[in-house]
């Protein structure tokens, strides 16, 4: 285990996963606001297969993670810990689409800040598509700061960037 909340358990990524990675990864409207295409079956257990390896790696700085649910160990999303093109540590999380509207962003934000204050992080970015109120909402929440507009390089859209010093 990574870390936990209330109803939330963040821990690595398995084989076991990926059916619900699939429906994760595979579903346009999750992937709306996120780099990267749809993904078909093969192409998912490539990325989890890749994603798990990655963990052994000791120069690793880009940390995907599965978010399961406490009550049932149901496998509802992931989130991201990757370290952006400036060195700074950068989070992101997406939830399979059935599990939207039951306050497990929330929920899974303060806890990553938490756990990021735990292991000595000195400061969070997050990038938010503009489009995309709910995310930026939860941020905003939890005292992040605008800090920088742009349009994304990789989906062309206009994005904020995100600071929270821990």
């Amino acid at each position: 285990m990574i870390f936990e909340t209330k109803r939330l358990l963040v821990r690595k990524l398995k084989h076991s996963d990926l059916e619900a990675f699939y429906e994760l990864e595979s579903n346009p409207k999750v992937l709306q606001y996120a780099t990267g295409e749809p993904k078909n079956f093969e192409e998912s257990k490539e990325d989890l297969e890749q994603l798990i390896k990655r963990y052994g790696n000791l120069t690793n700085d880009f940390w995907i993670y599965a978010i399961e649910r406490k009550t049932d160990n149901e496998f509802v999303g992931t989130v991201a810990l990757v370290k952006d093109e400036e060195g700074n540590d950068e989070i992101g999380y997406r939830f399979i689409e059935r599990y939207w509207g039951n306050g497990f962003a929330t929920e899974l934000c303060e806890g990553l800040i938490q756990y990021c204050k735990s292991i000595g992080m000195k400061k969070l970015i997050g990038c938010v598509v503009d489009e995309n109120v709910a995310s930026a909402k939860i941020l905003e929440r939890f005292n992040f700061v605008a800090i920088e507009k742009f349009i994304s390089d990789d989906i062309g859209l206009p994005e904020t960037k995100y600071e929270l010093n821990l």
